[in-house]
């Protein structure tokens, strides 16, 4: 199954995790807490965790695009949601 993963770095990780797990709850299925977070999207998967470093990325899908609608999701939100910082996120192959 194709992959991908990204640390964002920021300070605020927990903060995105809860933020970004929060809004997509309102259309798919979202576990979460302080910590972690997994998104269910039609298309894949996606797994959030808050580490001291910054908040990592790692999703997976059946196919590459699938993999690449998913990891477009996640970062426009994240991006969109960070006000006070510029955050990045680079995809690198899981």
């Amino acid at each position: 199954m194709p992959a991908k993963h990204a640390l964002v770095a920021t300070a605020d990780a927990s903060r995105y995790l809860k933020r970004l797990c929060r809004h997509f709850s309102h259309k798919v299925d979202v576990t979460w807490d302080d910590h972690q977070g997994d998104v269910a999207f039609a298309m894949g998967q996606c797994r959030l965790e808050a580490r001291d470093e910054g908040l990592s990325i790692h999703c997976q899908a059946g196919d590459e695009a699938a993999l690449e609608q998913v990891g477009q999701i996640v970062a426009v939100h994240l991006e969109g949601f960070a006000r006070n910082e510029t955050l990045t996120v680079a995809w690198t192959a899981a």
